[in-house]
């Protein structure tokens, strides 16, 4: 069923989608593909800065190289703190204790050189700010606000402790900071890895290297006092130091991520380890990724990522021979041996193109429905499918979700099953099983019977009030921070098994929602989802938020894709055109794409990706314009 609009306002949405359109083909690399560009991170250069300064004072014959750069990232903190005197996670975040603590802790470093007066203000005012947030700066004050903050999830505020105690922020306290700092047991980084989630470790599954770099600090700086501890620390300090080593990918960075590589050198330099093999790439990767402003990103870019978003916004907007340039782009992407890090078998893909990327159960099912997009299932195509497909269903936990990284690691937040990345891979293998795609595979019972424990996942994991919670996006407005229109936006998608034919709803599609419980779930969604539009027609993150590009896009392209699987609303309709027009005029008409920080990278911190408006604008501006088409 189709629905006519104004001829004015269908040809102005029309000539929008194309503007777009031809904006995102633009930022495409020589190579064919999209990188875009992570917002700069306070937190990132605070922990670079600091980590650098440390390594220049270990090995001052490099002045030369590492001085600038230290310079560089003070500099940047000091120009681009808020105006209460703490930073956020990016230029457009409210200061937080944890950014903040290690901005602070990083400009109390001493370099012995000339700098702007700004950085000592910037210094004072940060120290200004955590007291008026923690109730003081010493150890034990900071780590009570800490806990109060991430609970018993240690992987992030163990962390800022020890660094805050390494970098000296605690030099002036009475007592010995590091007391005040949680012990991690690296030693059971010896064990083998496949016996990791029964241990009940106290940091999330990628964070390994802090586990075992941060671990050896603290004993190193307060040995335990269990003799039967301390020797079994003392006998496996070696072999956990291979491990470190075994797991770091060959550019240095783990996991591409700025603070992790980061917490990971300043660890290894504490403890007399500066010239270690680990510690000189980490500090490789720290000299190699810092930005001509003197800042450092949150992670190195999300090419994989945004490549299989343009892809499945662009559609047959791409030409043939950039399908097939594409098409091998993504499957060299794709593991092929079991990862190192996390131990994840081949099969999955990971959010960039770069060594430190590691697989997960967000990024696999993009790839897989980007190469369905593609078309031209060859061989390798269709083999490629059916191992990705493998690894979603192999990941899947008891409870019918998907984690991001690990099956069964289940008790801190981010290796939970979450919705938004049980409904992506509801979505893969919708898409895969369409025997218009050809044969992924003999896996097709394993995968619906995957399919059906996702959903009734997701049927149990929906709010009270209808709408999903995400796990890796929210918003700084909403109660929470929570960002329930990203997460009941990503299931809707689900309903119409991740197709969007024009006209009239298959009979697939409908297929697709034909289970009472689950279809009673989506129209609930739905209703939610319309519900928290605004007056204007834009979305937030929920009813508290502002409107903002991407998160009306994302809503923008649900409702169009639960009008196609037929689910029932009296005001889908309506929604649909009045997001639209929000759209084309918040955009100048497909001229400019304004970004928000709604991303989560681990921890909950914030951040923007610049292709984020503009390709899920273009998804979401096609696909209203089709409906909406007479």
């Amino acid at each position: 069923m189709t629905t006519g609009i104004d001829p004015a306002r269908l040809q102005r949405l029309e000539e929008t989608a194309e503007r777009a359109r031809e904006l995102l083909l633009s930022q495409r690399t020589a190579g064919g593909h999209w990188v875009g560009e992570l917002s700069s991170s306070a937190l990132s250069t605070a922990t670079a800065t600091a980590a650098l300064a440390l390594a220049l004072d270990a090995a001052p014959e490099h002045a030369a190289e590492l001085l600038p750069l230290v310079q560089g990232g003070r500099s940047w903190l000091a120009e681009h703190r808020n105006a209460d005197g703490g930073w956020g996670d990016t230029v457009d975040s409210p200061s937080n204790l944890s950014t903040t603590a290690l901005g602070w802790m990083a400009l109390g470093i001493r370099i012995d050189a000339d700098e702007p007066g700004e950085v000592t203000l910037a210094h004072r005012d940060a120290a200004r700010w955590i007291e008026e947030c923690a109730g003081g700066r010493d150890a034990p004050r900071l780590a009570r606000a800490l806990a109060e903050i991430y609970g018993e999830d240690k992987t992030f505020a163990v962390p800022i402790l020890s660094a805050c105690a390494i970098g000296g922020a605690f030099a002036g306290d009475d007592g010995d900071p590091w007391r005040s700092v949680p012990r991690l047991p690296y030693e059971l980084a010896a064990l083998p890895q496949g016996l990791f989630r029964f241990l009940g470790l106290p940091v999330v599954s990628y964070a390994l290297p802090a586990l075992i770099a941060i671990g050896q600090a603290i004993e190193a700086h307060r040995p335990s006092r269990n003799p039967l501890t301390r020797g079994l620390r003392i006998a496996t300090r070696a072999s956990t130091l291979r491990v470190l080593e075994r797991i770091q990918p060959e550019n240095g960075g783990f996991l591409e991520a700025t603070p992790l590589t980061s917490f990971v050198l300043l660890s290894l330099i504490s403890i007399d380890e500066a010239g270690s093999r680990v510690a000189q790439r980490c500090g490789s990767f720290l000299t190699a990724s810092v930005r001509t402003d003197g800042s450092w990103p949150i992670d190195t870019n999300l090419a994989t990522w945004t490549t299989t978003l343009a892809v499945g916004a662009l559609g047959e907007a791409l030409p043939e021979e950039e399908r097939t340039s594409l098409r091998a782009w993504l499957l060299a992407q794709q593991g092929r041996e079991r990862h190192p890090y996390t131990g994840a078998a081949a099969g999955g893909w990971a959010w960039t193109d770069l060594p430190g990327g590691v697989p997960d159960a967000d990024d696999t099912p993009g790839a897989l429905l980007a190469l369905h997009a593609l078309g031209g299932h060859t061989p390798e195509t269709r083999a490629a499918a059916a191992a990705g497909l493998r690894w979603l269903a192999d990941l899947q936990n008891r409870d019918g979700g998907i984690p991001t990284f690990c099956r069964g690691w289940g008790k801190l937040p981010f290796d939970k099953s979450c919705p938004d990345l049980t409904a992506h891979a509801l979505r893969a293998w919708a898409a895969w099983s369409d025997p218009a795609a050809g044969d992924a595979g003999d896996d097709t019972l394993t995968h619906a019977d995957a399919a059906r424990r996702a959903r009734r996942f997701l049927v149990a994991d929906q709010r009270a009030d209808g709408a999903w919670v995400p796990l890796w996006f929210g918003n700084q407005e909403e109660e929470g921070l929570l960002n329930p229109v990203y997460g009941t936006s990503r299931v809707l998608r689900a309903a119409g098994a991740g197709s969007l034919p024009a006209g009239p709803a298959s009979t697939a599609s409908v297929a697709s929602v034909a289970d009472a419980a689950w279809r009673a779930a989506l129209e609930r969604g739905l209703a939610w989802l319309v519900g928290v539009q605004k007056a204007d027609g834009g979305f937030g993150g929920g009813p508290r938020s502002t409107a903002s590009l991407e998160e009306t896009a994302l809503a923008l392209e649900a409702l169009c894709d639960c009008h196609v699987a037929g689910l029932a609303h009296p005001e889908l309709e309506h929604a649909i055109g009045a997001a639209a027009d929000w759209l084309v005029t918040a955009t100048d008409e497909g001229r400019r794409f304004r970004t928000r920080p709604i991303g989560l990278y681990f921890a909950r911190l914030w951040y923007s990706e610049r292709l984020y408006p503009l390709v899920y604008g273009v998804s979401a501006l096609e696909r209203a314009r089709r409906i909406l088409a007479p």
